[in-house]
């Protein structure tokens, strides 16, 4: 059968991403093979600080890759009006056909316990062998040196060069990733405070709306001649599931019952089973019953107290957010949150464990990387991943991004991985008002630039933040996308795959509540306040998703060729600059929490910012749309 997905592969010019090892592989009679694009792209000579320490630890995977055409059997039964269309495999299944031999892993283990290192783990679908030693080891090993290279403001791990293997493995060897630290680059895409998540306590400040435009800052100057309403204090479950038309909680025909929805970021909250449920008590929803939450840690992620650039309490903050934000949308599924112990390597691995344990149908993760200019040791895993994922029915989310086309934060214009990637359905943010009924008013992309009020004018800040959009430089567009996404896919030259895909809610400034146990200068307890960013858009989405699994009867796996057989139909709301609304303003308490240090405010616009543009029809700022409520849910029934 001929895959309709004719594109979902890297575009020629870096085909190396989906076959790392380089064609000196066979060019005898050198003993050794080399990956090409191994070492990470800013491992060059003008950010090199200095040599690694010898007796530093270091963990690593190698990756083998699937054997046989593992993506066109994915791409199959993920398409519809395919013969094969819906018929998934088991993760069993899945791994009689194309997992790699025990004959090559056990080649690799032997390789890597005669080069003194210690093997961790390997999965049940012998996708990767993990395992730890020291950078003299790994320098001996893979045949380079390592040098720490100044990136991003920090100070990372990288090898020299391209790392090289024995050549008897050069068949069997595809990636390896964590012998340099790119992973220290990932981020999780919540925006709460001007700083990332609550790591200390933080209270909406007074005066907010309880609804869109319920409060006017009338004795605040005007802005471009206009006097604009007072920021939400936060969106609740019913004013969202209300604007979504998602209907009553109480009475709702679906609300995702039977469904599984997993969340995967870095660590655990203490506290989450009982804020989520004292959220629910205070909100509307129903708590959490018996086994209806769970919580797990992937087996065999690396356990090196290596977090010292890392922030576990910022990542709670990610995990209450994702989980209060499922529950909201489709409060009777099921949801698993499994949390990679750091969020260095180990996030691949949590994701490879639900997708080969087959613990949930939908798989939402609100992190990425600000740029597709990686390794190919972190891209081609996710990619066999997430083909993996496909071939079993199970649709995976990402937040496409909080940084607009990064030109501001990177100093180029990139699309965020892995939301970039043809086999993920990425979801980008809008601005969101929400009436006095709880119905729709409005929606406009995510773009803002931020004014601040002193000495009695507004001054600009410039941009401040924005939904990730955009076209990949390194995957082709693919066949769901063509004659949808043209228009936008050639920015680079040729065609690129296009994202987002979708959209929700993003915008902090229009955000939703959320509830959890924070560190206040008067103890420790629960609290409620307002948050926003893709990280909220794409769990809001995988709710949805839920309930619409609910209402066919059946997953719908990964969505993208289903979703785009809906465009330009009433199953989305098209996202295009407003005309009536063009911000709101924002009082922040200038301590966090109360009005001892007094209000700062500030004017949060709404729509278009940087390179991403909002029009009628697909765009490259919001995709599709929004989900349009019942009509979006028949749709996907059919």
């Amino acid at each position: 059968m001929q895959s309709r997905f004719r594109a979902l592969v890297p575009v020629a010019v870096v085909a190396a991403l989906a076959a790392v090892v380089a064609a000196s592989a066979t060019a005898a009679p050198s003993p050794r093979a080399t990956l090409t694009g191994s070492a990470p792209p800013w491992a060059t000579s003008s950010n090199f600080k200095g040599t690694t320490a010898g007796s530093d630890a270091v963990g690593f995977r190698i990756y083998l890759g699937w054997r046989g055409d593992a993506a066109a059997t994915a791409a199959a039964v993920a398409s519809p009006g395919s013969a094969s269309y819906g018929k998934y495999l088991t993760p069993a299944q899945f791994r009689q056909q194309f997992a790699p031999a025990q004959s090559d892993v056990n080649a690799v283990k032997s390789w890597l316990t005669s080069q003194g290192f210690t093997v961790d783990y390997a999965p049940s679908n012998n996708l990767y062998v993990a395992a730890e030693g020291t950078v003299a080891q790994a320098q001996a090993a893979f045949g380079v040196s390592f040098g720490e290279y100044s990136v991003n403001g920090l100070t990372l791990r990288a090898p020299s060069s391209d790392i090289s293997v024995p050549a008897s493995l050069a068949g069997t060897v595809d990636a390896v990733l964590g012998l340099d630290q790119s992973a220290a680059l990932v981020h999780y895409d919540h925006v709460s405070a001007d700083r990332p998540g609550p790591s200390e306590g933080f209270r909406n400040a007074q005066p907010c709306s309880a609804y869109w435009a319920e409060k006017y800052a009338t004795t605040l100057p005007k802005f471009s001649g206009v006097t604009l309403p007072y920021t939400v204090c936060g969106y609740t479950p019913s004013q969202l599931r209300g604007a979504y038309g998602l209907g009553d909680v109480a009475t709702a025909k679906y609300n995702g019952a039977g469904q599984t929805v997993a969340i995967i970021d870095a660590y655990a909250s203490p506290t989450i089973l009982q804020d989520v449920n004292t959220y629910s008590q205070r909100n509307g929803l129903p708590q959490f019953q018996g086994s209806q939450f769970s919580q797990v840690v992937a087996p065999g992620t690396l356990r090196r107290a290596e977090n010292s650039r890392q922030d576990p309490q910022g990542w709670w903050g990610e995990e209450t957010l994702d989980v209060e934000a499922v529950h909201s949308m489709a409060p009777g599924a099921n949801v698993v949150y499994v949390g990679a112990p750091n969020n260095f390597q180990d996030l691949d691995a949590a994701l490879n464990h639900v997708v080969d344990r087959g613990l949930a149908q939908i798989v939402t993760n609100s992190y990425g990387w600000s740029t597709e200019l990686l390794p190919n040791g972190f891209v081609k895993p996710y990619e066999d991943i997430l083909i993996q994922a496909a071939a079993e029915g199970i649709g995976v989310y990402f937040s496409s991004g909080d940084n607009g086309d990064e030109t501001q934060v990177m100093g180029y214009r990139t699309a965020d991985w892995p939301a970039s990637s043809p086999w993920v359905t990425a979801v980008g943010g809008t601005s969101l008002g929400v009436g006095a009924t709880n119905n729709y008013v409005f929606e406009t992309y995510w773009g803002t630039d931020k004014w601040s009020l002193s000495g009695g004018s507004w001054v600009s800040n410039g941009w401040w933040y924005a939904a990730g959009g955009g076209t990949s430089r390194i995957f082709g567009e693919p066949s769901y996308q063509a004659g949808i996404a043209d228009s936008f896919a050639g920015y680079f030259g040729g065609s690129g795959r296009v994202l987002p895909d979708v959209s929700m809610v993003g915008d902090p400034t229009t955000g939703m509540l959320v509830g959890q146990t924070q560190a206040f200068p008067d103890g420790n307890y629960y609290d409620q306040y307002r948050i926003g960013g893709t990280s909220l858009s794409s769990p809001l989405f995988a709710g949805v998703m839920a309930v619409a699994d609910q209402a066919a009867g059946a997953p719908h796996g990964f969505a993208n060729p289903a979703l785009y057989a809906q465009a330009g139909t009433a199953a989305y709301r098209d996202v295009v600059p407003s005309k009536t609304w063009i911000g709101a303003i924002r009082a922040d308490y200038a301590n966090s929490v109360d009005t001892a240090g007094g209000l700062v405010y500030s004017v949060r616009t709404l729509g278009d910012t940087l390179t991403l543009t909002s029009k009628k029809g697909f765009d490259d700022a919001n995709g599709l749309g929004t989900p349009n409520g019942q009509s979006f849910i028949a749709a996907l029934a059919k």
